[in-house]
């Protein structure tokens, strides 16, 4: 007899456990999707091609991501949630298992879009499935449970995969990511109850929210933000190996900061968020500027480089958040269209940021991926002035 979502009949560490669960879902499906920039050196070896190409893998799986979060969300948006994310982790490992065996890199990254396709669903639906298997009056606990397992994403998951990587192969990386995405699906099936489809919307939604002034400076910030964010992220592994001639254990030691860079943020977000998002906002992106520009300057000792990626990671974390409250309060009667369009601003720019960084690699220098970036973001800074400005609800 297949049970649905009956708070009542089920026990409190049930209801917990499926919470948990989809925190630990979060952390895996963010893992994957950010750990190709702590191996990008080893893969570009391993298929004789250069970190440029290698940041391909960024690129595109956050172009899939951004292209197809709205249109899945909106084609699958009638189907129970318990078989979709089954469904898509199934997807989610059979891909990772291809990324194992890739004979070439073509095949690589055949097997990302896979995994970008079963992303660009799983964040469209997945803070509903969490706030509907949370217990009672644990709804923002839900949430800060999702949030906490994507931060943790970047704190372990990413220097874990690095690790890995440097230990037993590149492609070992993604079949452990595989075998516990595997656990997660037995669990899922286990553990999760029947839930059918509350969403209600459609696509005549859309031209609506964009007529929102406001919604649409702050996707365009956002997407500023994050293009300049990822022009120096994604190529900061071999930035830090190549120009600041970084051992490898002290590479990982740094994308472990920039990680727990990560939870300060979401720290203090939660504790000055509620009242000053747009002064957050403005200080963050402030921040953001100066360490781009800093990073060439204190990639040369590693106490400066240490500071320089805490105080970004924290500021890059707080804008995030700051934004989602912001975007995701604008329409209340639409926020799974908000937030999947948000999703999908978001891996435009992270796409758009890996591509310009790989543009001036190739044609400039690695040692210019700060300025690029800090260019960029100097655009950002104009844009939440000109906000602040423009809309006194920001104030």
């Amino acid at each position: 007899m297949t049970h649905t979502l009956d708070t009542g009949s089920v026990s409190l560490r049930t209801q917990y456990s499926r919470m948990i669960l989809m925190g630990v879902s979060a952390f895996v499906v963010n893992t994957t999707e950010f750990v190709p920039v702590a191996l990008l050196s080893d893969i570009a070896q391993d298929f004789s091609i250069t970190t440029a190409e290698t940041g391909w893998m960024v690129t595109l799986y956050a172009w899939i991501v951004a292209a197809m979060s709205l249109p899945l969300m909106l084609l699958t948006s009638k189907l129970e949630r318990k078989r979709l994310l089954m469904a898509l982790f199934v997807v989610f490992i059979i891909s990772h298992v291809l990324s194992v065996f890739a004979w070439s890199f073509q095949v690589l990254l055949i097997s990302r879009v896979g995994i970008a396709l079963s992303h660009a669903i799983f964040w469209s639906i997945t803070a509903a499935i969490a706030l509907r298997v949370a217990p009672e009056g644990k709804k923002a606990l839900a949430l800060s449970v999702l949030a906490t397992g994507t931060a943790l994403a970047m704190v372990l998951g990413v220097p874990i995969g690095r690790i890995v990587g440097q230990w037993f192969g590149w492609r070992t990386t993604f079949g452990g990511i595989g075998v516990i995405a595997f656990i997660i699906f037995v669990l899922q099936a286990r553990l999760l109850p029947t839930l059918p489809s509350m969403f209600e919307g459609s696509f005549r939604k859309i031209p609506e929210l964009l007529k929102n002034p406001l919604l649409v400076c702050l996707y365009m910030f956002c997407f500023v933000v994050f293009t300049a964010d990822y022009a120096a992220y994604s190529y900061i592994e071999p930035f830090m190996r190549e120009v600041g001639s970084i051992s490898e254990n002290l590479v990982t030691f740094v994308l472990l900061l920039f990680g727990g860079a990560g939870l300060i943020g979401s720290v203090m977000f939660s504790r000055w968020g509620d009242n000053s998002t747009t002064k957050l906002m403005l200080i963050s992106t402030i921040l953001i500027l100066i360490c781009m520009v800093a990073l060439l300057w204190s990639v040369t000792s590693m106490w400066l480089l240490s500071i320089n990626t805490l105080i970004w990671g924290t500021a890059m974390m707080l804008l995030l958040l700051c934004i989602q409250v912001k975007v995701i309060m604008i329409d209340v009667n639409a926020q799974d269209m908000v937030m999947s369009m948000f999703s999908g601003i978001i891996n435009l720019g992270i796409g758009t940021g890996a591509l310009l960084g790989g543009y001036a690699v190739t044609h400039i220098s690695l040692s210019s991926v700060g300025y690029v970036g800090a260019a960029v973001a100097s655009i950002a800074l104009l844009l939440m002035i000109f906000m602040i400005q423009r809309f006194p609800s920001l104030r």
